[in-house]
């Protein structure tokens, strides 16, 4: 089989990157490094720092990145497209000019004859009531009918301003390091998953910003796919392993 690529966080526009050009042409020339060999790509959210869908109008930018992966589909190449906490709002205008399939859900699939559980990760296992709220205000089919009467030219730059504001909170813009697994919400989702899913081989996550690779059982791995704005990491499975990579310019690509 063609390996299956798997990358999340890009957060693609953010006001809170200041390399923002440099990270989506490095984002697409590894996409172009992949593009005869991939069989799937899959991306686990959050690859726009935000992203507002009217009916008849979509951010301006991102044109790099929204050519190479309807180039990708173009030839064949499978581009599956995780809404996360930043691009909750995706409509489909994706699905029609850029060939992805779209996934508003974790999703459970078989590839070559493993059991995946893929998502994005955020609402899974997250105790923070206000992020609970916020998440589901940010679901919510009023709420988005509301936002949908607002004009782009507010709307966005609203978009825009609280997602930076998100980003920036912690000081540096980072996000925590890794808390262990007792604290970490995601390997606790995966344990208490996995008790009433025992058949899952892989769980692969994004959203936390930190790469970790963890046995949870002897059959059962998981994987937090860290982003591609500093560590420029993803995931690869040839049908026999998984690995998590680092992205190096020049380097040959597995």
């Amino acid at each position: 089989m063609k390996p299956i690529y798997f990358l999340s966080d890009a957060h693609l526009g953010s006001r809170g990157i200041p390399h923002g050009r440099t990270q989506e042409r490095r984002l697409v020339r590894f996409l172009d490094s992949i593009k005869d060999k991939a069989g799937a790509v899959y991306l686990l959210g959050d690859m726009f720092d935000f992203w507002y869908e009217y009916k008849l109008v979509v951010p301006k930018g991102y044109t790099r990145f929204l050519g190479k992966i309807s180039e990708l589909t173009d030839n064949g190449v499978e581009v599956h497209f995780f809404t996360g906490n930043h691009d909750i709002w995706c409509g489909d205008y994706l699905v029609k000019e850029c060939g992805v399939q779209l996934h508003r859900e974790p999703l459970a699939c078989e590839l070559a004859d493993k059991v995946f559980y893929l998502a994005h990760g955020d609402g899974l296992g997250d105790p923070d009531p206000k992020f609970k709220f916020l998440r589901w205000l940010f679901h919510n089919k009023i709420a988005q009918v509301l936002f949908s009467a607002v004009h782009p030219r507010w709307g966005v730059e609203l978009g825009l301003t609280w997602a930076r504001h998100s980003r920036m909170k912690h000081g540096d813009g980072g996000d925590p390091p890794y808390m262990g697994e007792e604290r970490e919400y995601l390997v606790r989702f995966a344990k208490d998953y996995l008790k009433t899913h025992p058949s899952i081989n892989y769980f692969i996550f994004g959203h936390r910003h930190i790469e970790l690779d963890l046995m949870l059982s002897h059959q059962t791995r998981m994987m937090i796919l860290g982003d591609w704005i500093d560590q420029f990491t993803y995931a690869v499975y040839d049908g026999q392993q998984l690995t998590l990579n680092n992205y190096v310019e020049g380097e040959t690509q597995p």
